[in-house]
């Protein structure tokens, strides 16, 4: 079995624990609010916008036995840089105020996730952060085109609110692909234990997030 299908197997539960978080159940069953849409943008926002800073992070630490993953850090940099002001845009799309979020104090899981995936870089090991790659762009994948869709449907929103969305959907599965090259090419079982580990805790800390965000009736009256 490669690597990549270990990393999912054993994360499994986790997974799981993420995909159950009821603000799933209420984007599938078309119930939704704008509230809620505009609070998963704000937390989205202030984890990406942490995306290339981790990259760099991680790329820094690398030994140079694994120069040839530091090759793959640097071509997500390129990809990922500035994707921040997609969600932004977003907000103000949807009329929510961009700065407002800018300037807040992300959700206390969204605070802790970022937090842990720099630790886990600094104290324990670099290749830790793929972990984290793991659980977004797997779960980009598996909801964010659906999603997008359902909720502009259920909102009226126009196609500009939902460029975060859209470009991590099933438009990113070359990434994915890419991703389970790099990982399949590691073989170091030190580098893929702090993998899997990351990945769990990441996926708890993400699906904390998404139960820290408010469903319909609570967010009826909420701003951003």
């Amino acid at each position: 079995m490669s690597f990549f299908d270990i990393l999912q197997e054993q994360t499994r539960t986790e997974r799981e624990y993420l995909l159950a978080a009821p603000i799933f159940a209420e984007v599938l069953a078309g119930r939704i609010g704008l509230g809620s849409y505009l609070a998963f943008l704000g937390q989205a926002y202030h984890h990406v916008k942490h995306t290339v800073p981790l990259l760099m992070a991680c790329g820094a630490r690398l030994p140079e036995r694994l120069e040839w993953l530091r090759e793959a850090i640097a071509e997500y940099i390129e990809e990922e840089y500035g994707h921040q002001e997609w969600i932004l845009n977003d907000i103000r799309a949807c009329g929510g105020d961009p700065e407002a979020v800018r300037h807040a104090i992300p959700n206390l899981p969204t605070e802790l996730m970022v937090s842990y995936v720099y630790d886990r870089i600094a104290r324990s090991n670099p290749v830790s952060f793929f972990g984290m790659v793991n659980v977004l762009e797997g779960t980009s994948i598996a909801l964010a085109t659906q999603a997008a869709a359902i909720i502009q449907d259920s909102l009226q929103l126009p196609a500009q609110a939902f460029s975060y969305l859209t470009s991590h959907g099933s438009l990113d599965i070359s990434h994915v692909e890419f991703f389970k090259t790099l990982m399949n090419r590691l073989d170091d079982a030190h580098d893929q234990a702090a993998v899997i580990h990351t990945a769990r805790v990441v996926y708890r800390l993400y699906g904390d997030m998404f139960r820290s965000l408010p469903l319909a009736e609570e967010a009826r009256h909420a701003t951003v």
